[in-house]
């Protein structure tokens, strides 16, 4: 095993962060941070505050792994954090779809974190 082919990101926010925030007012925001994929998802939630921290804490423990990888042309819209029929997480890179990436995913009332662990 070849562990420079092997990097973790880990993040931890706030979910008062995203309180309030609404597809309607806050259009320019999301849409810069997520897919609709992942809006549509976190909206259908009572919850939506902790779904979309949730969501931007593995895109920033995705970009975190990427950095130690010497990947640095990612943005948060390339990456998006889905859920597969059993709920488990994933992510996906747009630039980069042959990454195999794991996520691990957490929230309460007032935390969310995120762990990923990327292979090149």
């Amino acid at each position: 095993m070849d562990i420079d082919n092997f990097s973790i990101g880990t993040d931890i926010e706030e979910v008062s962060r995203f309180e309030g925030k609404s597809p309607e007012n806050d259009k320019a925001f999301l849409d810069k941070i997520f897919t609709q994929k992942e809006i549509d998802y976190s909206f259908k939630s009572q919850n939506s505050a902790q779904h979309l921290c949730v969501r931007f804490c593995a895109k920033e423990a995705v970009v975190k792994a990427l950095s130690s990888l010497k990947i640095k042309d990612v943005f948060y819209s390339d990456i998006e954090i889905l859920n597969q029929d059993d709920g488990t997480p994933f992510a996906v890179i747009s630039k980069y779809p042959d990454l195999k990436i794991k996520i691990s995913l957490s929230h309460c009332k007032n935390y969310a974190n995120a762990v990923a662990f990327i292979n090149k």
